[in-house]
């Protein structure tokens, strides 16, 4: 018997091969697998390690009017001629423009997850498009599933769809392998290679931020505050790459990245764990997010993280259990709980103690997938597909 037909979709194939390691792989030994995005590296390094098939659309992340209507003929045009039973997408623009051509090519099953929503920290109308753009995707799509609760309750607060909203498990995407993401995994050997290249000397307490080097991530504050802290023997890490056609950085806030020498960017790192135990605590000061794997991986390696208080974050990280909530936009409480992290040794000590155990009893990888599995097979049997 041929296995159902079962598409995923993300605008740029990083998304893919980033956020659903492991979770394309699993799902194929149930579904026919096809991944869908852009072309590049990262749909080859999917098609490889996930062992799936692959299709390249291009879709661009920003609005453009003329490349949408390209990309949703396009879709409409390989879901009409592979009529899968599923397709489920996970980036705003590719859940707007696959869900529509899905429908339009009469998929019984069209899944969107929101990893994370833009518009509440937007205004005007900027605010308004992105709200009926996500309404209209709602509207396509025959099952909806907020990554978390926080996102969840801004569907509901905006009136964004009467469809019913799921978290599956705790949330997060594709949870975490608690075997892979273990200080155990990272040798001293390595640990020490590492410190000597990143120049970081035993005394250091080193600060660490994953992800992308943008405005809404809270990178500019976290510059700033890490500039002022009077605890001198201390570095940051900014893992992740620069994205400056989207969001990019204050002028001054790259020059001082450039110029100080205790701040070290390393650019994209395909395995962050070997940063992640060279680091005393993780930072991410971000204004949106959905359920944020960098703090989930931080706490799973053992460190205390500093988040604001948004949504996803504030659901991972429980202030004064494994970390510090602080609020956004202000610089000043990052470097006040850097500055208490530093200077308070007990509570640091029980912030590090409880990291790992939290975070593994409650985003375990299987969990997630197990739920996700669980989902496809009752909406397919929902509509006559099994």
């Amino acid at each position: 018997m041929n296995k159902p037909k079962l598409i995923r979709t993300a605008t740029v194939p990083h998304s893919l091969n980033v956020l659903l390691r492991g979770q394309l792989e699993y799902l194929n030994r149930y579904f026919d697998v096809t991944a869908l995005s852009g072309d590049g590296t990262d749909m080859d390094e999917t098609a490889r390690r996930e062992k799936v098939k692959t299709h390249a659309i291009e879709m661009q992340r920003n609005i453009s009017p003329l490349h949408d209507l390209i990309s949703l003929w396009k879709l409409y045009r390989y879901f009409r001629k592979e009529k899968p039973q599923i397709v489920h997408s996970i980036t705003p623009k590719a859940g707007l423009l696959s869900m529509i051509a899905a429908r339009a090519a009469g998929v019984p099953v069209r899944i969107h997850t929101f990893t994370g929503l833009i518009f509440p920290t937007c205004t005007g109308i900027i605010q308004k498009l992105l709200i009926t753009t996500d309404r209209l995707l709602c509207r396509a799509a025959t099952h909806v599933y907020p990554e978390g609760y926080g996102v969840k309750n801004d569907l509901l607060r905006y009136k964004i769809t009467g469809k019913p909203l799921k978290v599956l498990a705790h949330g997060n995407i594709n949870g975490i392998n608690p075997e892979y993401f273990s200080p155990a995994q990272i040798s001293e050997e390595h640990k020490h290679n590492l410190r000597h290249h990143l120049n970081l000397k035993p005394d250091d307490f080193v600060f660490i931020f994953i992800g992308r080097l943008t405005g809404d991530k809270g990178v500019n504050e976290l510059v700033k505050a890490f500039s002022r802290l009077k605890y001198t023997p201390a570095k940051l890490l900014l893992v992740g790459p620069t994205e400056p056609e989207s969001d990019p950085l204050k002028p001054e806030i790259l020059q001082t990245i450039k110029s100080t020498p205790s701040i070290i960017s390393t650019g994209f790192q395909h395995d962050v764990r070997p940063y992640l135990a060279v680091a005393n605590a993780s930072v991410l000061p971000s204004y949106r997010e959905g359920v944020p794997n960098g703090v989930i991986q931080a706490g799973a390696m053992g460190l205390p993280c500093i988040v604001t208080d948004i949504n996803g974050s504030n659901e991972i990280i429980i202030h004064g259990e494994n970390g510090i909530v602080i609020p956004a936009r202000n610089m000043i409480a990052v470097q006040g709980a850097m500055e208490t992290l530093i200077s308070n040794q007990t509570l640091y000590s029980r912030l590090a103690q409880n990291a790992r155990p939290m975070i593994v009893s409650r985003y375990k990888q299987q969990q997630v997938w197990s739920a996700l599995l669980e989902e496809y097979h009752h909406a397919l049997k929902e509509t006559g597909h099994v």
